[in-house]
């Protein structure tokens, strides 16, 4: 059984997320939890508040054991850029681009040797 769990417009553009994500890829959802707490990005907080959501749904929604869950598909997208402009010397135009990213958490359910 698949459980999801998305964080739509987080204030961290994709590419910085994805730093985080591939670390996570294929982790247990608990250890996953544990790595984050001490990994100094800020995307970290983001990622863990993603993962929490999914084992959250897991457990609440579908009975699941939190213990067994891991992280099949975590991903992050692209989401709208806010075009920004700040103003240089000599009556000049510096635009900014503050980049934001959707990130996706999938969990699924792995038999432990007990529950055969």
């Amino acid at each position: 059984m698949q459980v999801q769990a998305k964080t739509k417009f987080s204030g961290i553009s994709a590419q910085k997320t994805r730093l985080v994500l591939n670390e996570m890829r294929g982790r247990p959802a608990q250890e996953a939890l544990a790595v984050l707490a001490y990994m100094p990005q800020g995307a970290a907080k983001v990622v863990a508040k993603t993962i929490k959501s999914a084992v959250s749904n897991a457990v609440e929604n579908f009975g699941l054991e939190a213990s067994d869950l891991y992280i099949a598909q975590i991903y992050a997208d692209d989401a709208p850029i806010k075009k920004w402009r700040r103003f240089g010397a000599r009556g000049r135009f510096k635009p900014w681009q503050r980049r934001s990213s959707h990130v996706t958490v999938v969990l699924e359910e792995r038999m432990s040797a007990g529950n055969n």
